[in-house]
């Protein structure tokens, strides 16, 4: 087991807060990978899949989806969320060893997930699965979302305050590993598995009200181990983080744009 594989437990416990706020997967990163590939894909494998927010947006976009999830809370849920797909299959693994065949894959994508995956053996058992020719693609959401200077504000200060916490306080700074996401594009370029790389910028509008909001900081890892472990440490902060939403949404559903960074390369031919 690597060190990266102890970040599996970072994420038990909040998997329908997880799936019920996160934004859904845009249809333009099925239409631009489907179009850096060149032809409907066969088969696509969608690693660190999570509840399945990013694989289920492919089910009818290619003919055998595979949902690779190590956590087991993620992986329930994202079956759930399946239910009655019978293109789409989940497998319990991590990103360096998932189990699959080699060249199985047409596309692989990495959603809000890369930077938990120590990327040089990542990326090995991604080339190993992936076809000549075949797409990868890491992408991300940048957080906050854009709402408005204040409340972007608001939830800026919270991250930081976590953020903090995360990194100077022991029992929370050993307990995961992380990869930065700014390294994504050269780790992808470096394994010299791709013959293209390249990173594309692009966003997606979906409409939130307070609650939803506020819920979207409740749903990141970090805040979750805080709160699982000592809450006490992070109640004011979230409490005057609620007040400022309130304030700012009041009963209105406003538009909210998530923005996303794409880092993708395509495979070197036979």
């Amino acid at each position: 087991m690597t060190d990266a594989h102890k970040n599996i437990d970072r994420f038990n416990g909040f998997a329908g807060l997880y799936d019920n706020t996160r934004p859904a997967c845009p249809p333009y990163v099925v239409e631009v990978l489907t179009r850096y590939l060149g032809y409907r894909p066969r088969t696509v494998v969608d690693m660190g899949c999570g509840t399945g927010l990013s694989t289920l947006v492919w089910r009818d976009a290619a003919d055998t989806i595979i949902g690779v999830e190590p956590n087991e809370d993620m992986l329930a849920r994202a079956t759930a969320n399946a239910a009655g797909a019978e293109n789409i299959v989940f497998v319990s693994a991590f990103s360096d060893n998932t189990g699959l065949a080699d060249g199985i894959a047409d596309i692989v994508t990495c959603s809000q997930s890369f930077h938990w995956m120590e990327p040089v053996s990542t990326l090995r058992e991604i080339d190993r699965i992936l076809k000549p020719g075949g797409v990868f693609a890491a992408y991300d959401c940048d957080w906050p979302p854009v709402c408005g200077a204040i409340i972007d504000a608001a939830y800026q200060k919270l991250d930081e305050y976590v953020d903090d916490i995360e990194a100077n306080v022991p029992e929370y700074r050993d307990g995961f590993i992380g990869y930065p996401k700014t390294g994504h594009l050269e780790n992808i370029r470096k394994s010299g598995y791709f013959y293209y790389v390249r990173e594309i910028v692009f966003a997606n509008t979906e409409p939130c009200d307070a609650e939803r909001y506020y819920r979207f900081a409740l749903s990141q890892g970090g805040t979750q181990v805080i709160l699982k472990r000592n809450p006490a440490l992070i109640e004011a902060e979230l409490a005057a983080f609620r007040a400022a939403v309130d304030t700012y949404f009041g009963d209105k559903t406003l538009p909210v744009d998530f923005c996303y960074r794409m880092r993708l390369g395509v495979k070197k031919g036979e």
